[in-house]
C-alpha cells in the first residue's frame, strides 16, 4: 500500500505526532467539524520517527471507528465520529498538486469539533511501562497504592484509572495524580471521565478476551460538545487501537517479564536497543526503521484488527 507521511488539503490545519487535524468547518445541521487525517508516521518516545509505515494510517482508522461505533451501541458514552467517507469531504477542500480523495481512501474520520479536556485518561489493567517502573519504585502508579510483591505484566485487582497531562510535539505526556486532574479539569468533570473510561475499558475488555486479547491499558481523550457545555463529555480521537493501548495475545500470556505484543512495543523495543547501544537518546530526531521492524510492526497490527473486528 502506497505510505502517507503528511497530507495537503485546502483547509486550515494542525498537525500532530501521526494526525493531521482539518477545520472542515459547519455541515447543514450547524455542527462544526473536524477532518482527521491518519498518517504512516509513528511515533515512539514522543518522538515522530522518519520512516513511515505503509498503510499503518489505514489499519488505525478502521480499529478506531470500529470501536467508537461499538461504545456508541454499547450505550457507553457519546462520541465524536460522525463519518469515515471520504465522499463527504467537500471538492473544495481539495487542492491542485495536494492530497487526492483517493490517496485518503480508508484514513479519514469527520467528527465534531469539542472543546479538549487537557487530561489524558489512562486506564490500567495490568502493570506494564512506566506503571511498572513507578510501582518498582514507590509500590504504586500515579498514587494508587498497589499491592506488595507484583512483578511485570501481572493483573492489578481491579483497572486504575491514571491520568496523564497531554503533550505538545517533541515533549513528553507525563503521569499525573488525580488530585493535580482534578485542579486542572474540575472535580465534576474528573468524575465523569473517570467513570466512563472505567466502563469503556472493563467492558471493551470482556469484549476482547473473547477474541483472545489481552487489553493490559489505554487511553482515551474527552472535549466538551459546543452545543451541549453541561452535557456528558464526549469520547474523541481514536480508542483502543495499537497506538494508544497495549494488547497481549491471550494464549501467551505469562507475567514476570515483558509479553509479546500486537501494538508498537515491538518498535520501541527496536528502539531500546538503540539506546543500550547509545545510538539513540530518545530525542528528536528519530533513527530510521529497518525493514523487518516496518513489516514486524504492520503484522501487528493487521493481526489485532483481525481478532478483533474480523476484518
Amino acid at each position: 500500500m502506497p505510505s502517507l507521511f503528511q497530507s495537503d488539503l485546502a483547509l486550515p490545519v494542525r498537525r500532530g505526532k501521526v494526525r493531521d487535524v482539518y477545520e472542515l468547518g459547519p455541515d447543514t445541521t450547524g455542527t462544526d467539524r473536524l477532518l482527521m487525517v491518519a498518517s504512516d508516521r509513528l511515533s515512539a518516545f514522543d518522538v515522530v520517527l522518519p520512516t513511515p509505515v505503509p498503510g499503518k494510517g489505514v489499519l488505525l482508522t478502521s480499529i478506531a471507528a470500529f470501536w467508537l461505533r461499538w461504545i456508541e451501541r454499547e450505550g457507553l458514552c457519546r462520541t465524536h465520529l460522525i463519518s469515515t467517507d471520504t465522499g463527504d469531504i467537500p471538492d473544495s477542500a481539495l487542492k491542485p498538486g495536494g492530497t487526492t480523495r483517493e490517496s485518503l481512501e480508508g484514513r479519514i474520520t469527520i467528527g465534531r469539533r469539542c472543546g479538549v479536556l487537557p487530561v489524558e485518561c489512562v486506564v490500567r489493567g495490568y502493570l506494564e511501562g512506566s506503571g511498572w517502573k513507578d510501582y518498582q519504585t514507590t509500590g504504586s502508579v500515579c498514587g494508587v497504592k498497589l499491592p506488595i510483591g507484583l512483578v511485570q505484566c501481572d493483573k492489578l485487582p481491579e483497572p486504575i484509572f491514571t491520568p496523564a497531562t497531554k503533550a505538545e510535539q517533541g515533549e513528553h505526556d507525563e503521569n499525573i495524580s488525580e488530585d493535580r486532574a482534578r485542579q486542572i479539569i474540575g472535580d465534576d468533570r474528573l468524575e465523569q471521565v473517570k467513570r466512563i473510561s472505567l466502563a469503556i475499558y472493563e467492558r471493551a475488555s470482556a469484549y476482547a478476551a473473547k477474541r483472545g486479547v489481552i487489553i493490559a491499558d489505554t487511553k482515551f481523550e474527552f472535549g466538551i460538545d459546543p452545543s451541549d457545555p453541561e452535557g456528558e463529555p464526549v469520547l474523541i480521537d481514536e480508542a483502543l487501537t495499537p497506538d494508544s493501548s497495549r494488547f497481549w495475545p491471550a494464549e501467551t500470556y505469562e507475567p514476570g517479564h515483558a509479553q509479546q505484543s500486537f501494538d508498537k512495543q515491538f518498535v520501541r523495543e527496536y528502539l531500546e536497543s538503540l539506546v543500550a547501544r547509545e545510538r539513540w537518546d530518545k530525542t528528536a530526531p528519530g533513527p530510521e526503521l529497518p525493514a523487518d521492524v516496518i513489516a514486524g510492526t504492520l503484522d501487528r497490527y493487521r493481526t489485532v484488527r483481525r481478532l478483533l473486528t474480523g476484518e
